[in-house]
């Protein structure tokens, strides 16, 4: 059944390329010259290239070679995406402009090629002797002035019937400008869609108001920080731009929810030190995403501890005015390190207003049970490709902000990164400052 699968996704994703290939390519080319060649060129390298870069990723190739391979093959991956959607979008324009065009062309001198002027009669035979007979002539044959012999090599380039320069065909033109229109539309949306994940995450303000609260914690800001996804394009720079903007929030607590990294901690080690910067009044705390699981979780859990922080698997830890717990992510279930809420949960006080780390927005339905009051989560990215968000709002009971389930609200952060391509439209990165409120106050 793989294999069946892999064969059909390939033949899906095939057509589509051809597709593309034919409407951005063939259609606004003619014959095999250098544009054409390049165009398919380009149609070429670039799927191969995107699926180097996946399995690379996937197959933990070295990581030399995943970061050759992520930018080109990853970028490709998004920048086909939205060229896909503005192609299609163009066949509603295509039929509209051809009869514009059309309309234009009965009306006006006619669009397609003209044909070339005739030349005058008897110049071939004088051309084959070397001569031209230059003289006047009207269109009836009558002789308006004396004729000459004149060698050809006197002719001057005003003397010989020019042809006209061919103009393209309306289909041509029709296919260029919208083909055209499309290329540039998906190169401007990927360009400022992965302008804005490399700027970095903006920090994005909550009020949650909690019935269990105390006073004396009205006003508690928790940073919430998720899905940084360092790998082969984010790195130590964009970590330390996450830093930055966190530490100057100035926040009572700061809370990384998963998804931290895409590769071992060998490779990007270095590129998480500057997590050891992190400063907040009672902390950093830290639960697993299911890409720790792909990227050895046991050795990130030991790793962040190095930095600082403290890593909440299936535990709990009392502060002065709230209890705050976190749960492993489901994909930890695989080798026995799944979300334990019992573990995390049982025992406490239920009269303390208690806040849960929990990666998934999906885990909300056991936090509800447990009475948590607020589950502070990522994972989702906002869908992180439009229209990816329909995508995630399948999948997820909340994609992005703030929602209530019973008497437990639930909160979802778009994340600080990017997986795959270092691109978002339509779901900008954020890093959440959550102010508690005590209805007391």
């Amino acid at each position: 059944m793989i294999i069946v699968f892999g064969f059909l996704a390939l033949a899906v994703v095939t057509a589509l390329y051809w597709y593309l290939w034919r409407r951005l390519v063939r259609d606004t080319t003619t014959g095999w010259g250098l544009p054409r060649q390049l165009g398919t060129t380009l149609f070429v390298v670039g799927p191969v290239l995107m699926f180097a870069a996946l399995f690379a990723e996937v197959g933990h190739a070295p990581f030399v070679l995943q970061r050759a391979l992520a930018w080109p093959g990853f970028l490709w991956m998004v920048l086909s995406l939205y060229l896909l959607l503005a192609v299609v979008a163009g066949e509603a324009v295509r039929p509209l402009l051809t009869r514009i065009l059309k309309r234009r062309t009965t009306e006006g001198p006619e669009l397609d090629r003209p044909e070339p002027e005739r030349p005058e009669r008897g110049a071939g035979l004088y051309s084959i002797c070397g001569y031209r007979r230059v003289g006047a002539t009207s269109h009836d044959g009558e002789q308006l002035s004396p004729q000459t012999e004149v060698p050809l090599q006197q002719l001057t380039r005003t003397e010989s019937p020019a042809l006209p320069t061919p103009t393209p065909t309306r289909r041509l033109f029709v296919s260029r400008v919208v083909g055209g229109a499309a290329a540039t539309a998906a190169t401007a949306t990927v360009g400022y869609g992965t302008y804005g994940v490399l700027r970095g995450p903006r920090v994005k303000r909550v009020t949650v108001p909690l019935a269990k609260l105390p006073r004396a914690a009205h006003g508690y800001r928790i940073a919430v920080v998720s899905d940084i996804h360092l790998g082969p394009v984010l790195g130590r720079g964009f970590a330390q731009r996450v830093v930055d903007t966190i530490n100057a929030t100035q926040p009572d607590l700061i809370a990384v929810v998963g998804d931290l990294v895409d590769g071992s901690v060998k490779d990007l080690g270095p590129a998480a030190a500057p997590l050891a910067q992190l400063s907040a009044r009672h902390g950093s705390y830290f639960v697993t995403g299911n890409h720790e699981y792909f990227s050895g979780a046991r050795q990130w859990v030991e790793e962040v501890r190095t930095l600082g922080l403290h890593p909440l698997e299936n535990a709990r830890t009392e502060l002065a005015h709230f209890d705050l717990a976190g749960v492993n992510d489901i994909a930890g279930e695989s080798t026995g390190q799944g979300p334990d809420f019992d573990r995390a949960l049982a025992g406490r006080d239920t009269a303390r207003a208690c806040v849960l780390l929990a990666h998934q927005p999906v885990q909300i339905h056991e936090a509800v049970r447990h009475h948590v009051d607020l589950q502070l989560s990522g994972h989702t990215h906002g869908g992180q490709l439009w229209p990816g968000n329909f995508l995630a709002a399948a999948a997820n009971p909340t994609v992005a902000g703030l929602d209530r389930y019973g008497d437990t609200q639930l909160y979802v952060s778009r994340g600080a990164g990017a997986w795959g391509p270092p691109t978002r439209v339509g779901a900008p990165s954020d890093i959440t400052v959550i102010e508690l409120a005590s209805i007391q106050a």
